[in-house]
Order: C-alpha cells, then structure tokens, then sequence
C-alpha cells in the first residue's frame, strides 16, 4: 500500500512569457489553459493528414506506402491516440472556441476525430448524452454492474455487447429520453463513417484499412477498456455514488500526457471542471474521499488497472492503493475490500442478457 504523497499531476500556471500564435489563438479559444489542445491539433493535422493522403496516391512506391503505413499507425496509436482522446473528451464537456469561431468547434469530431477511429459526434451523444446523466447505472449502455469485473471473460462480453448493440442501444436510449437530436448525431456520425469507409474501400482498401478502419477497432477496444477499469469498483450498496463507484489515478504520467483523465471521481462529480483544477480539488475534498471509502492509486492508469484485474493480481494493485485516512493495516485487508468491489451486480432493472454475463 502508499500512503498520499505529494502530487505530481499537472496544474495550470500562468506562462511568464507568450509567443505571437499563443497571442492569438487565446483570443479564438474560451479558455486559455486549453492552449496545449490548439498545438496539438496542429501537430495531428500536419503529420496524420498528409500520411493518410500519402496511402491514397495511385501506383505509390510500395516502400515509400509501407513506410507511411508504419508511421501513421505509430503516430496515431502510441503518440496521438491518447492525448487526441482526452481532448475530444475535455472539449465535449467544456466548449473549445468561442462563439464566434463556433465553426471551428466541428473540427476536432468531423475532421480529426474520423482519423482515430471516432465517428463524427457520436462520442458526444453517448458520453455526454447518456453515460454522465446515468453514472455507469443500468440505464447507461456502457455500464460495468452487470459483470465479474476481474473476469475477461467478463470483459469479452461487456466488450462484444458494445461492439455489436452499442449504437442500437444508446439510439433506442435517446429515443426514450425524448433526445431526438443526440440520437440523430449519433446515428448520422455512426452511417456517414461506415458509408465512407465502404466508398473508400472500393478506391483503395488497404489505405482505408489502415488510416480509419485498424484505428476505429483499435478506439473502440480502448475505450471500453478504460471504461471498464474507471468503473471496476463498485459499492453494492450506493453503486450510484461517484466516489464508491469511480476511481482515480494520481502521481501518474498518464495524466500529464493525457489531461489528468486519472481523476474520475472528481469528474463524474464535476463534469465540467477544467482538467487543471482537479488536483487542487482532490486536495481540498480529501475528507470526501476518506469518508466514501474512495478508491485512489498512485502511479499507475487505468490499463494497469485493467491488465491487473484480468491477471486477477491484487498484489499489484494492493501495492499501489493509496491507504487515505489510514484505513487499512495490511495489503490483505486491501485486497479483500477491492474483491467486494469487483463482484457483479445484479438487479432488477438490468437487461436480462447482461445480467446474465
């Protein structure tokens, strides 16, 4: 076990000096501690774009193709996916340009997004329209309750369930929330992307292969794989309490990469607090998380959390559970409390299919 250390994790601090693009861009976008999301979306567009129209030049050198095939999928999977993510996530919860650059806010899901495997606006409907009203409850068609969630076999249904039902059901969810436009984002995102993959394929599949379809399969495992570690430990009892049923991830350099998203707690309790301050808020609300028997690690994410959970090696996540409010003398103690976490829960409410996963 740790016990809290000081905390490492990102913050915003006024840059004493600022370059003439800084100058400028700060007068297009809200928020001026979202200024690393405008460099970055300049370093995708000028790297993945120009490589995945390289692929679709005919009758390309086949080496000069190889070569632009590997390194996009490096730059797309290990440097970009993760940072690209995140900030497709903070700019969902908080708008990236001002009104009057409304257009501009589009870019990211119409034109980079696609890139990384995520159709157009429909990350929007689902994690804004449903999963942050329904926090991970059986409503919520991403929900981790109905499952063993140190099992893989497990986690290859929850995962088979959202691959092949997922838009079906978020769709059918919006239409009995009465939200028709979320449901047509998602359902409009979700066809123009296939439509194009499909016309794509017919000039050159290999190139569509490898610029979207390789990296739509590759987002959508990682994304219920951090979905499932965000919400592997639950309270049977108030598995709507966001501090018994998320958890967070400190002293990581995950979170510098890729916007504090360790913090979920804070997040499902705040979802639009800016990605600098939640840290700060960590610390000013520790009493919370004592008092809700929260769940905190240090140094590790949540693919180490995940990895961990399918290995079933509670020694390792014993070993970084963060013992706030000294609540546990040994790593036994620990690893019992997170084995009641992780049991299935099931109720009434829960389609009967999953429940039975």
């Amino acid at each position: 076990m740790k016990h809290l250390s000081q905390l490492t994790d990102p913050v915003y601090n006024k840059p004493s000096h600022e370059t003439v693009l800084d100058r400028l861009f700060k007068k297009w976008i809200k928020d001026e501690r979202d200024l690393p999301f405008v460099y970055l979306t300049i370093k995708i567009t000028c790297t993945l774009w120009p490589l995945a129209i390289l692929m679709y030049i005919p009758g390309i050198n086949s080496w000069i193709w190889w070569g632009a095939a590997i390194a996009y999928q490096f730059l797309n999977n290990v440097t970009f996916k993760g940072p690209f993510g995140l900030m497709l996530h903070c700019t969902s919860h908080r708008t990236f340009f001002e009104k009057k650059y409304q257009l501009w806010n589009n870019y990211l899901p119409w034109a980079i997004g696609p890139l990384f495997g995520q159709t157009p606006e429909s990350y929007y409907s689902h994690h804004i329209g449903m999963h942050h009203p329904e926090n991970n409850m059986p409503e919520d068609d991403s929900s981790t309750m109905a499952y063993q969630r140190d099992s893989f076999r497990g986690f290859l249904h929850y995962l088979w369930n959202f691959v092949t039902f997922g838009v079906y059901d978020t769709a059918r969810y919006h239409i009995r929330k009465k939200r028709n436009k979320l449901m047509i984002k998602l359902v409009r995102g979700e066809m123009l992307f296939i439509g194009a993959c499909i016309g794509l394929s017919f000039i050159n599949f290999p190139a569509t292969f490898v610029v979207f379809i390789l990296p739509f399969i590759i987002s959508r495992i990682i994304m219920m794989v951090g979905n499932w570690a965000q919400h592997a430990f639950i309270c049977p009892e108030e598995p709507d309490n966001s501090y018994k049923n998320s958890i967070t991830c400190i002293n990581t350099k995950y979170n510098h990469k890729c916007w504090n998203d360790g913090y979920h707690i804070s997040h499902h309790l705040k979802p639009s607090m800016h990605w600098t301050e939640h840290p700060i808020y960590f610390r000013k609300t520790l009493d919370e998380y004592i008092s809700n028997d929260a769940i905190v690690f240090d140094s590790i994410h949540f693919l180490h959390v995940w990895a961990y959970l399918m290995g079933k090696r509670y020694d390792l996540l014993a070993k970084h559970f963060v013992n706030i409010g000294g609540r546990f003398q040994t790593d036994a103690e620990i690893i019992s409390f997170l084995k009641q976490r992780t049991r299935r829960i099931t109720t009434l409410s829960m389609p009967e299919a999953v429940a039975a996963a």
